[in-house]
């Protein structure tokens, strides 16, 4: 209860800030300087634009390179100050011998069009995506570059992206990143990513809106975001100790003094993972992360020199344990577990605001910054119901660091299949028994049932079973991975 009381103080308090900032209209130009560009100096030419590398780590990524490659080269910037760099860390043995030569022809095909872009390839793939990361910054051309802009191989920036980013850098010298929002391609194909977009869209309107327009601190998103080059360097570049090395980097900068600006109305589309499985993966890599870099930075944080109490206080207690370890723990153990046994222990006494209140306060608070998404919120909730045992599962396999808490696995990507995939909002995946079943989901499925079916039968001083039937069923479906995606998408 003490847990779920946190998870609900945080939840209004993030939402107030977010509803303030939508109620008088601020904007991140009232804090920050920004003053576009001007590329009508004749006299400095494109020199009065600073030099900028496009980042683009891709691994296996068949479907989508050429969306991406093509994205970055099309931004709005001078041909002589923007350098577009493909890290290529494919590995499967099939892919990459195709990839790497259509990955290479394309960017002969940019090349020849007048972009400066280069194709960099790796023999390992250590470190992952920090990996990949930190070996493009150590080529030359790179050592040059003022600022550098990353993007995942499915995230497709407007051409004025770094028009309306860059200059944010350009005029506030203590700002290390600018941060954009991501918009999703395929966010109506299917029930799955309509409520996670509603999680996403949680995590941009409220967390990161709050936390930049208060503390100017937030979590880096790992892509369509650019950095200042000194402060990447000063923070000390690229680490491969977590699976959230965008958030690594983020904590290390927010404590030599940088700042962050969140502009969310710069949008860069992207796609969501569109198998359940897919998602879980995904999850499981940000949830096990951050526990895990909380274990390892809450000290640093605490002994920081260049940051304030009151931040200190805001990312030790707000960032990283309410959001990476209270959040999954509360909602998985009191609503999943000590609810259902609630109903077989008559001496077991559960108080209304806790069991009622709480979760009705956490819906509204979400309701409130989705007004067009109400028709989808009891899915959302079930849905989220299910994802905190599997989040919960990952904040403790990273917090106590168990086996598989530095497991990375990319999330499959459709890229133009997209236009043909349109599917029923549910859908059964055609696959084989064993690949189609989670057996956690259907574990707990069954327990909710029977939890359910004894407080029908015997009632007592509480009448719980049919919020537990629907858990048990939400659990049922995506335990047989009723997922609302055709199965080439797996």
């Amino acid at each position: 209860m003490v847990m779920s009381v946190m998870l609900v103080v945080e939840a209004v308090y993030n939402s107030v800030v977010s509803l303030g900032v939508k109620a008088i209209g601020w904007k991140p130009e009232w804090r920050f300087k920004w003053k576009a560009l001007d590329g009508d100096d004749e006299e400095k030419g494109s020199a009065h634009y600073p030099l900028v590398l496009i980042q683009i780590p891709m691994y296996n990524e068949l479907e989508v390179y050429k969306l991406s490659i093509a994205a970055a080269c099309e931004l709005q910037w001078p041909k002589d100050r923007i350098i577009v760099q493909v890290l290529d860390d494919s590995t499967d043995p099939f892919i990459k011998f195709l990839l790497q030569n259509l990955v290479e022809l394309e960017c002969e095909n940019w090349a020849n069009k007048g972009v400066n872009i280069k194709y960099t390839t790796r023999t390992s793939r250590k470190g992952f995506k920090a990996g990949a990361l930190k070996k493009g910054m150590e080529c030359d051309y790179a050592r040059q570059s003022e600022y550098i802009a990353i993007f995942d191989a499915d995230f497709q920036p407007e051409p004025d992206f770094l028009l309306r980013t860059v200059p944010f850098l350009v005029n506030n010298p203590e700002v290390a990143l600018v941060q954009a929002r991501w918009s999703f391609m395929n966010d109506t194909t299917s029930l799955l990513t309509r409520v996670q977009k509603m999680f996403f869209d949680y995590h941009f309107k409220v967390e990161q809106e709050a936390g930049s327009a208060t503390f100017a601190f937030f979590s880096f998103n790992g892509t369509a975001g650019v950095w200042r080059t000194v402060a990447i360097k000063e923070a000390g570049g690229w680490k491969d100790r977590t699976t959230v090395e965008d958030m690594d980097l983020a904590v290390r900068a927010t404590l030599k003094g940088w700042k962050f600006v969140y502009v969310g109305e710069v949008r860069v589309k992207s796609e969501l993972p569109s198998t359940y499985k897919a998602y879980c993966r995904q999850q499981f890599r940000w949830s096990s992360g951050g526990a895990h870099l909380f274990r390892k930075m809450a000290k640093d944080v605490l002994v920081a020199k260049d940051v304030s109490l009151l931040k200190k206080s805001y990312m030790l207690y707000s960032f990283f344990l309410v959001r990476r370890v209270i959040a999954p723990t509360a909602a998985c153990i009191l609503y999943n577990i000590i609810l259902p046994v609630s109903v077989t222990i008559p001496e077991l006494y559960l108080p209304g605001w806790g069991v009622a209140y709480i979760p009705m306060v956490l819906t509204i608070v979400t309701a409130i910054r989705h007004p067009k998404n109400l028709h989808i919120m009891p899915f959302w909730i079930l849905f989220e119901s299910v994802m905190t045992v599997r989040r919960m599962r990952a904040a403790l396999t990273g917090l106590l660091e168990l086996e598989g808490f530095n497991q990375w696995v990319v999330t499959k990507k459709v890229g133009n299949d997209l236009e043909d995939s349109e599917v029923p909002l549910l859908q059964k995946t055609q696959k084989r028994l064993r690949d189609r079943v989670n057996f956690p989901e259907i574990g707990f499925s069954v327990f909710l049932f029977l939890c359910a079916s004894y407080n029908l039968a015997f009632h007592g001083t509480t009448s719980y079973y049919a919020n537990l039937y629907l858990q048990g069923l939400a659990f049922l479906l995506l335990g047989l991975n009723f997922t609302g995606t055709c199965s080439c998408c797996q």
